[in-house]
């Protein structure tokens, strides 16, 4: 049996549950870790975000960085932005120079400039137990609808390809229930 070999990226942008939530719904990402990220030097402070787990045969990375562009506020520097820094944190200079080329190859998608930052990964903390896995166990839940729900719609709209079937069909019984119940 052969075993499969998974890379890794850190990403943050939103709020950790909303980046948790978008990534496990995408095929080959074996695992997603949720909580903070700090890099070195003037980006030492954590800031809330997930460790991504993901075969490179299943997904490419240039997927993700694309997936994590678009699924959270990527042009915006809001005043939130300590505790959500836009950001990928990579594991190795090869990776580094591959997020920012890719950063730059998305920049004509957007109107407005991309703020998100590559920085070397050095420390993970795990959020408690009790917020892990949010949207998985809280989907009715008024946070999940109004911010998670939209961003797992974008993927759906945009993104499909790259989609857990199963997820899919989770949130589009979810939606369906919700509008039988609000007519």
């Amino acid at each position: 049996m052969i075993k499969k070999e998974f890379s890794k990226i850190a990403l943050g942008g939103g709020c950790h549950w909303c980046t948790e939530a978008v990534f496990q719904f995408l095929k080959g990402v074996k695992n997603v870790e949720q909580g903070y990220v700090a890099s070195i030097d003037a980006n030492s402070s954590f800031s809330e975000a997930v460790i991504v787990h993901f075969n490179s045969e299943e997904i490419s990375f240039k997927t993700l960085v694309e997936i994590h562009l678009y699924t959270h506020k990527s042009t915006s520097n809001h005043s939130m932005r300590n505790k959500y820094r836009s950001a990928i944190y990579t594991f190795s200079k090869t990776q580094q120079r591959e997020a920012i080329k890719h950063i730059e190859s998305f920049q004509e998608d957007f109107d407005q400039r991309l703020i998100t930052q590559v920085f070397p990964f050095s420390e993970f903390k795990a959020s408690r137990e009790a917020i892990q896995n949010y949207y998985q166990k809280n989907p009715e839940k008024p946070f999940c609808k109004t911010f998670i729900n939209p961003k797992l719609n974008l993927l759906l709209k945009q993104f499909s390809t790259y989609t857990k079937q199963d997820k899919l069909i989770q949130l589009e019984t979810y939606e369906k229930h919700e509008t039988q119940y609000s007519e």
